[in-house]
């Protein structure tokens, strides 16, 4: 009985070795995995997606280039090679139409055939003006559009215009003296539009070839960003399963079997830093709840012993209290019997100081065995008649009262009560309780005025009974009301009251065994009013115990 539960830090010392051992080689994970980058989930993630950004940032600057080439190539081809090229070609087309009509003219006279010359003038005006919005001023095409013009020009002068201006209604003599130089003039301008026309045809071609490039360019830049995202993601899933996905699953398959009960298994951590210092954490937690089980355990181990050394002192103390109710008090009885021959036997031969000695060796061993009497009943308490039933306190009160009832009456005592409840319990117990409280009562009367005694009763909210013994006795001094609850504690001496100061103590712990309470209320005057409180349920302690005192009673017995 003198154990104590372990200290914690002896226990927690006393795992050392053994804990070493099963977290130690056996347990430890390779160097490798133990290891891994200082850098933590967030800091990877947010470098991944600032590399990221940057790649993509960069290939979106080559797509932004090469659409801008091709819009360029696309423009040059569209709006300027292609139009001047037929811009050329309507500018050819209206010379032509020009010589035909002053040819016509000229071999003829007959001013229709001019008609062709002055719509071949508009269109002219109009290629040349288009050719020069599309050329501008500088460059081979705007010097190809002037050498035209000039030869154009040229044979306007010599020929063209002198012809037209010629009178109609008979050949123009003028037109056949000059067709031998109209045709080299004219030949001129054919080879100045075939020059040009060539020029604006590479033009084109080189402006659509560069298209094609920029195409292909183009192609392949979308290729490469898709690659390039189709890659991320590849590398963004392996980084992932590897930085964060593998290490959480050996994480949590570490966390799993310490959450099955394997305390012994050590919490690794791999990958980033962060996730390391997760797995530190919780193995941190589980050394510590493993050295929290092992002193849980130790304790439990000196409760039991302690619980076991309790049941053998309780069978040491009913041993005594067997011996206490027979063995001791077989010599009380004969020493009280006598003493009490003796004195009727000599009665003449003794005087009275003789008389009182025996006197007073008789009443000191009836006091003896109304003290062993009253200490065995107070350490029954909650160990002998502890089966729990149903017990109706009207009838037993009534008992109570017909047990006193020759105390009752020399008293002159009026003792009356509330109907009383049923209560589980034990009849036996709560019949001392009554029959105390009531013997009190009556004992510890008032001698200006007959005893007048009421047992009330209440339900509370709280589902317990409140029961009030009150009487118009001497009553008790507010400053011994905890004291008159201490075994051996008397507030009177025995030549005023009899009695062993046992009676209230054995109340109390009856009533605090059913779960319930006992006070004085200081309030009530004159006289005494002793409350006390019962379960209407059996208290889940009282239960334990009672279903586990029945093998023990068994194993006593035999």
């Amino acid at each position: 009985m003198s154990q104590e539960l372990p200290d914690r830090e002896s226990s927690q010392g006393a795992e050392g070795p053994g804990a070493a051992a099963n977290t130690g080689a056996a347990g430890r994970p390779p160097e490798d995995l133990r290891t891994g980058s200082s850098w933590t989930t967030r800091r990877t993630l947010n470098v991944s997606v600032l590399v990221t950004m940057v790649l993509l940032t960069l290939l979106g600057g080559c797509g932004i280039w090469v659409f801008a080439r091709s819009a360029e190539a696309t423009g040059r081809l569209v709006d300027r090679s292609s139009p001047a090229l037929v811009a050329a070609v309507k500018l050819e087309s209206a010379l032509v139409n020009q010589e035909t009509g002053i040819r016509g003219y000229g071999l003829t006279g007959q001013r229709q055939f001019l008609e062709p010359y002055h719509d071949g003038l508009a269109q002219e005006r109009a290629a040349a003006a288009r050719l020069r919005s599309l050329l501008g001023h500088d460059g081979q095409a705007a010097q190809d559009l002037a050498r035209v013009l000039e030869r154009s020009e040229a044979w306007q002068k010599q020929v063209a215009r002198p012809v037209a201006a010629a009178p109609s209604g008979a050949p123009v003599r003028l037109a056949t003296q000059r067709a031998q130089a109209g045709l080299h003039s004219f030949d001129a301008v054919r080879t100045e539009l075939a020059v040009q026309r060539g020029h604006l045809q590479e033009e084109r071609d080189r402006a659509r070839a560069d298209l094609q490039r920029v195409r292909v360019l183009q192609n392949w830049v979308s290729a490469a960003i898709a690659v390039l995202v189709l890659a991320m993601l590849g590398l963004a899933v392996v980084g992932l399963r590897r930085a964060v996905t593998t290490p959480l699953g050996a994480l949590s398959s570490d966390v799993r079997a310490v959450t099955r009960g394997d305390f012994r298994r050590p919490v690794h951590g791999t990958g980033p830093a962060d996730l390391r210092a997760l797995a530190s954490d919780i193995d941190g937690m589980r050394k510590r709840l493993v050295e929290e089980l092992e002193f849980s355990d130790a304790a439990r181990s000196q409760l039991d012993e302690q619980a076991t050394e309790l049941q053998r002192s309780n069978n040491e103390l009913e041993q005594f209290a067997y011996v206490a109710s027979h063995d001791l008090q077989e010599p009380l009885r004969k020493v009280a019997s006598f003493c009490q021959l003796l004195q009727r036997r000599n009665a003449e031969q003794l005087d009275d100081r003789a008389q009182q000695y025996i006197a007073f060796a008789v009443d000191g061993a009836n006091r003896m065995q109304a003290l062993i009497n009253d200490l065995l009943a107070f350490s029954r308490v909650g160990r002998v008649h502890a089966d729990h039933t149903s017990v109706d306190l009207q009838p037993l009160f009534g008992q109570v009262r017909e047990s006193l009832s020759i105390a009752i009456e020399e008293a002159s005592a009026t003792v009356t009560h509330d109907p009383l409840p049923t209560v589980p319990g034990d009849p036996t117990q709560l019949g001392m309780l009554l029959q105390n409280l009531l013997s009190n009562a009556v004992k510890f009367r008032s001698p200006d005025r007959p005893p007048a005694i009421h047992l009330s009763v209440r339900k509370e909210e709280d589902g317990f009974w409140q029961f009030a013994m009150e009487d118009n006795g001497i009553g008790i001094d507010p400053a011994y009301s905890e004291k008159v609850f201490v075994i051996f504690q008397r507030l009177h001496t025995r030549e005023s009251y009899a009695g062993t100061g046992i009676g209230l103590a054995l109340c109390k712990k009856v009533v605090e065994y059913h779960g319930g309470a006992i006070a004085v209320d200081h309030d009530h005057s004159p006289g005494t009013r002793i409350t006390f409180t019962l379960a209407d349920h059996t208290p889940e302690a009282v239960a334990s115990e009672t279903s586990e005192r029945a093998p023990q009673r068994e194993a006593t017995a035999s």
